[in-house]
């Protein structure tokens, strides 16, 4: 399924679904009934700084144009916040509720509160998501899912490749001494490109396209 690989490296080209079974995790549907849906995930790893941000909002962008549905898992900061003092679901939220539910014709969002309990595994996180076609993910860096690393070489971090053995290629401005393929930065069409041959979700574009 990948040998479109070796345009991007003159090595062999690795079946990605034999190194990484965890890209094809199946997740609960929401609604909690026994149906299952298969879900391909890939995670977006880097230092601070490296772009990261952009170059997910960028590929988004040109996944969805191209048919995907698309969503995103982040791993965030103990005390982030999505709502804020002053609004009702804050209020509620804060007055003791487990769950606040805010929803309206554009948009609904649900707050969880753990209050001492764990935090969400990223497979727990997954069950959570509506049926979608890929699953990007920043952080949960020490997660075994496949990664596109983000790279720059400015700011003086060392390259997370090979410490992380989940790496499968290399974002960045500039060519790097690696192995792994090279994606440049600047280009997110490759890196868009490149998500679709490794994960096999050609054939599922083609086939929205056409109408199959």
């Amino acid at each position: 399924c990948c040998n479109a690989l070796s345009v991007f490296h003159n090595t062999e080209p690795v079946n990605f679904r034999d190194s990484f079974p965890e890209v094809w995790i199946i997740a609960a549907v929401q609604g909690h009934t026994h149906r299952r849906i298969e879900m391909k995930v890939i995670g977006f790893a880097g230092w601070s700084g490296s772009g990261k941000t952009t170059l997910v909002e960028q590929v988004i962008g040109l996944l969805e144009a191209r048919g995907l549905a698309v969503s995103l898992i982040k791993h965030a900061h103990h005390e982030f916040e999505v709502d804020y003092p002053g609004k009702d679901s804050y209020r509620h939220r804060h007055a003791g509720c487990r769950e606040v539910l805010v929803t309206s014709a554009n948009r609904w969002a649900v707050m969880h509160e753990l209050r001492g309990r764990p935090e969400l595994k990223l497979s727990e996180a997954l069950a959570q998501l509506s049926p979608c076609d890929l699953v990007l993910v920043e952080g949960f860096k020490h997660e075994p899912i496949p990664k596109i690393e983000v790279y720059r070489a400015e700011i003086g971090k060392p390259q997370l490749f090979p410490h992380d053995p989940h790496v499968i290629a290399i974002a960045s401005d500039a060519p790097v001494a690696s192995p792994l393929p090279w994606l440049n930065l600047n280009q997110p069409a490759a890196v868009a490109a490149f998500i679709l041959d490794t994960l096999a979700l050609g054939d599922k574009v083609a086939g929205e396209t056409s109408g199959v």
